[in-house]
């Protein structure tokens, strides 16, 4: 990752470990889940803000990739980029990495902003806006080779 922005530092956790004897694949989703929450927190979403705006984020989509195998107590860190953005979305892009700086998973998510009150998707307040002007923003050309990619059995 070029721009690195870390959102999340952690260990994993023991009971992240499965019968492999590494982190299992469900921890992952923990892990970015956090990364993902912290990222909207520094940003401003606080509990507060939600409570007092009646605004949130739900996620929409995640495309999860684990590329290498991460075992108990390693320190993970977890950087974040924009892939891309409108009004009301974020395309983004996590990064997990080791202590090693090796990105062992990454994630692609795809997050809304909610107005709770109206149970409707609604723009970002500009408070958020702004926050996210902060974040490392990568244009098409470069996102990351394995941005964008869809799932599927490849065929001869």
């Amino acid at each position: 990752m070029t721009d690195n922005h870390t959102v999340w530092n952690g260990r994993v956790e023991k009971e992240w470990v499965d019968y492999n004897g590494h982190m299992n694949d469900a921890a992952y989703a923990v892990v970015f889940s956090r990364a993902l929450d912290a990222l909207l927190e520094d940003a401003g979403l606080t509990a507060r803000f939600i409570e007092q705006e009646k605004y949130t984020v739900f996620t929409l989509e995640t495309h999860l990739m684990y590329l290498a195998e991460a075992h108990q107590d390693q320190p993970l860190a977890v950087s974040a980029m924009i892939l891309d953005q409108d009004a009301k979305r974020l395309h983004l892009w996590f990064e997990m990495q080791n202590k090693q700086n090796e990105t062992i998973a990454t994630s692609e998510q795809m997050v809304m902003g909610m107005d709770q009150a109206a149970g409707r998707p609604a723009p970002f307040p500009k408070t958020l806006q702004q926050s996210f002007a902060g974040l490392p923003v990568l244009t098409p050309e470069s996102w990351p080779a394995k941005a964008g990619r869809s799932i599927g059995i490849k065929r001869k």
